[in-house]
């Protein structure tokens, strides 16, 4: 059955931090972490090609250092960090520009990492994650001639020198819920978060939910959703409340598996794994799904385990970022990658190749082809 919700819960949240701004708001700065259901005019496509020359990129880039802070994660946590990075490196070997990083190992690192590099000359630092948003802000405002980008996160109001990178990465994930929903053979899949962070988390989520309703809809089906949430209850949805602890997912995966879930989606970098290990421990037939990048590249020895993963291309959003710096480009206040700019996307089923039918692969076609024109609004499919 469609699920209404009214106005897009992107929309809301936008609106709500908008007027919080204006009302003052209070020690958190104002931001969105969920990207808008249209890109603004500014936002260019996640896969352009630059108007300069490689050589002439290359040439600006030889006097230009940029530096990375990763999240808690790590920097190979196999998913946003290390995806991050693979973007500055790509900015490191096409436009010539000095790159390094400093991890973070607890969230006490953000801002003395920050101020590290500020301290080593950087020119522009790239911050991962939303948990940054802080130290980002205060970093940006102290020190307005260093040029700053933030993964997951946008300002509200922009701050001149900070460019925010957010991932419209819900219609994404209704094609792995709609994929997901046709492969299943016990009607159950299921559903969980790390930290309950709001969209850069729940949009995954609320996504791959959607997915299996669009699928109920089409086949008047009636496929399962463990772990989901309600879309109009911030607090609702299944989490471990952490992005480290592959114990604590797998034991979420186990008592999924238990009430007989076969396709589970774990979001939360690194947790993931404990998901893939809990179905190879059980001998489940069970198959789990990637987040960010993807997991048969990143982490093979799960590739038997793994149905297909949804693409969050960090690394294109961040390498295009260091490219405009490099250009002199003003900063793009919100960089929105999206289905249509081939900012997010699901990967290739692999192994499962045979298993996903191509009538499914061709309703997954059609349904991305709606989702970009509006003909599908994935909001109205949220919620169990």
């Amino acid at each position: 059955m469609r699920k209404h919700f009214g106005m897009p819960v992107a929309f809301l949240a936008v609106l709500m931090l908008v007027l919080a701004a204006c009302n003052g708001g209070g020690d958190s700065p104002s931001a969105s972490a969920a990207a808008p259901s249209e890109a603004p005019e500014e936002s260019g496509a996640a896969s352009e090609a630059p108007e300069e020359s490689a050589g002439e990129s290359a040439a600006a880039g030889a006097d230009y250092k940029a530096c990375m802070v990763s999240d808690v994660g790590g920097i190979d946590d196999n998913s946003f960090n290390e995806n991050a990075w693979a973007g500055m490196e790509r900015a490191e070997s096409e436009l010539g520009v000095e790159v390094s990083f400093l991890e973070s190992r607890s969230t006490e690192d953000y801002a003395r990492n920050i101020d590290q590099h500020i301290a080593d000359g950087c020119d522009m630092i790239v911050t991962v994650g939303f948990l940054l948003g802080d130290a980002t802000k205060a970093a940006a405002e102290a020190n307005p001639d260093t040029r700053f980008a933030i993964v997951d996160f946008a300002y509200d109001p922009a701050i001149p020198n900070v460019e925010g990178l957010v991932y419209d990465t819900a219609p994404a994930a209704m094609l792995a819920g709609y994929a997901s929903a046709s492969w299943s053979q016990t009607g159950v899949v299921g559903t969980f978060g790390g930290i309950n962070i709001g969209p850069p988390v729940t949009d995954f989520m609320d996504g791959f939910i959607a997915g299996v309703n669009y699928w109920n809809e089409q086949k008047d089906d009636d496929v399962r959703v463990l772990g989901g949430r309600d879309p109009n209850d911030p607090d609702s949805g299944t989490f471990t409340g952490n992005f480290e602890s592959t114990d604590d997912a797998k034991n979420v995966t186990l008592g999924m598996l238990q009430e007989s879930a076969d396709v589970i989606l774990p979001v939360g970098g690194p947790i993931g794994q404990g998901t893939f290990a809990a179905i190879e421990e059980q001998q489940a037939e069970a198959v789990g799904l990637g987040v960010d990048v993807d997991w048969t590249e990143s982490t093979p020895q799960y590739e038997p385990l793994i149905l297909t993963s949804i693409l969050k291309r960090i690394d294109n959003s961040v390498f295009q970022a260091l490219e405009r710096a490099v250009n002199d480009e003003e900063p793009q206040p919100v960089f929105v990658s999206t289905l249509e700019n081939e900012g997010v996307g699901i990967a290739p089923f692999h192994e499962y190749d045979d298993e996903v039918s191509q009538e499914t692969k061709d309703e997954i076609d059609a349904l991305r082809e709606a989702l970009i024109s509006g003909d599908v609004d994935h909001t109205e499919y949220y919620g169990n």
